[in-house]
C-alpha cells in the first residue's frame, strides 16, 4: 500500500516539497477513496482518519474554507465554522465548487496544497501519532503527524469544529 510521491496531485506533491512536511504516500483504490469504504477496506480506524471538506461563506465576496475533522465527527459547518468565516451562514461546497477551489475531487481532498483559502483543522486531530489525509486525488492517501500540518503556511488550529458523532 506504500507508494511514492510522484503518485500524489501535482498541488499536493509540490506542497510537500517545498515546506518539507514528512508523510508516507499511501496508494487506493479509487472505489475506495471515501472515508467509511477505505477504513474498512484497509483496515484503518475511522479515528485514525480525516475528512477535508470545503465550506462556502454565503457572503459578497463568497468566503471559502478548508475544514479538516477526524472521520468519527460531522463539521459545525453552522456554528462554529460560520464565526470563524465570519457569516451568518456556511454550507458545503458543491463537488464543482470544490474543484474549481482546490483543484482536488471529494474523496481525495487534503488541505495540503490548498492556498487559495484558510485552512482550518480541528485541534482533537492532534490527539493522534498519525492521520490519514486525502492525497489530493482518489487513488491516494497521506499518512502523516498532525504537528507536521503546522509547517504549511495558511494552516490554523481551531477548537471545536468537528462535533463528535
Amino acid at each position: 500500500m506504500s507508494a511514492t510521491i510522484e503518485l500524489l496531485h501535482p498541488r499536493v506533491a509540490e506542497a510537500i516539497r517545498l515546506s518539507g512536511i514528512q508523510v508516507e504516500v499511501m496508494e487506493c483504490d479509487p472505489d475506495l477513496a471515501d472515508t467509511a469504504a477505505f477504513c474498512q477496506h484497509y483496515k484503518i480506524a475511522p479515528e485514525q482518519t480525516c475528512n477535508a471538506i470545503v465550506v462556502v461563506g454565503k457572503s459578497n465576496p463568497v468566503k471559502y474554507a478548508c475544514c479538516v475533522v477526524l472521520a468519527t465527527c460531522k463539521l459545525d459547518v453552522n456554528k462554529a465554522v460560520s464565526q470563524l468565516l465570519e457569516v451568518k451562514r456556511c454550507s458545503f461546497a458543491t463537488g464543482e465548487q470544490t474543484i474549481e477551489t482546490t483543484g482536488m475531487q471529494i474523496g481525495g481532498v487534503t488541505p495540503v496544497g490548498v492556498d487559495s483559502m484558510p485552512v482550518y483543522i480541528d485541534s482533537a486531530v492532534l490527539q493522534n501519532e498519525k492521520v490519514v489525509l486525502g492525497g489530493g486525488n482518489r487513488s491516494t492517501k497521506l499518512l502523516v503527524k498532525p504537528s507536521e500540518l503546522s509547517k504549511l503556511a495558511n494552516i490554523q488550529f481551531v477548537d471545536g469544529i468537528g462535533i463528535p458523532r
